[in-house]
């Protein structure tokens, strides 16, 4: 008779136990790996450990997506403010594109979550870039949700392309400075 060599019951606390960081990252490189949100019982597997016990550190799948793709957004460019304003936020759509190439899946995740959380870090980081600009609300607003849904388009198109990284970045960046000019007359003069 074999025995199973999952741990099961409450996850070990320490350096060599669960925790959250450690499924979260677990998950980030399954993700890099299969182009896609593992299963928890995929999850378990490759950690070791029972399914259930993913369960003691996120209540439900939705809770553990939602970590994974804020902790994924995360690691985008974080504006510095030493720079202009037209080149943070260029930097700051670019890493973007970039980590929806490096987690194929994750750009599909992101449309089907219910949860804002990863919008709301790129809002954030939006945000602190044209503060200075002292743009509307509305502006606001406005110029992040085209940004989006453009970088959203962008990264779906390339999906299906053989473009080099090169060229893509040639393609952004002429977009970007339409986009840039476009917003720039918002500006108060």
């Amino acid at each position: 008779m074999t025995v199973n060599s999952k741990k099961r019951g409450r996850p070990e606390k320490g350096a060599d136990g669960l925790s959250q960081s450690r499924i979260i990252d677990a998950a980030k490189k399954m993700m890099q790996t299969n182009g896609k949100i593992p299963s928890i019982r995929g999850l378990a597997t490759e950690l070791n450990i029972d399914a259930m016990a993913i369960y003691y550190y996120f209540k439900n799948k939705d809770s553990l997506l939602e970590a994974v793709a804020v902790s994924l957004v995360e690691g985008i460019y974080e504006p510095n403010n030493e720079t202009r304003w037209q080149q943070e936020v260029t930097e700051l759509g670019w890493s973007y594109l970039v980590l929806l190439s490096e987690y194929s899946g994750l750009l599909e995740t992101l449309f089907k979550m219910q949860s804002s959380g990863p919008a709301e870090v790129f809002i954030t980081r939006f945000n602190d870039v044209v503060e200075p600009l002292n743009l509307t609300p509305d502006d606001k607003s406005n110029a992040v949700s085209l940004l989006a849904d453009y970088l959203h388009g962008f990264a779906f198109s390339m999906q299906f392309s053989d473009v080099t990284e090169q060229e893509q970045r040639r393609i952004y960046e002429g977009s970007m400075s339409l986009y840039l000019k476009a917003v720039t007359p918002a500006l108060p003069q």
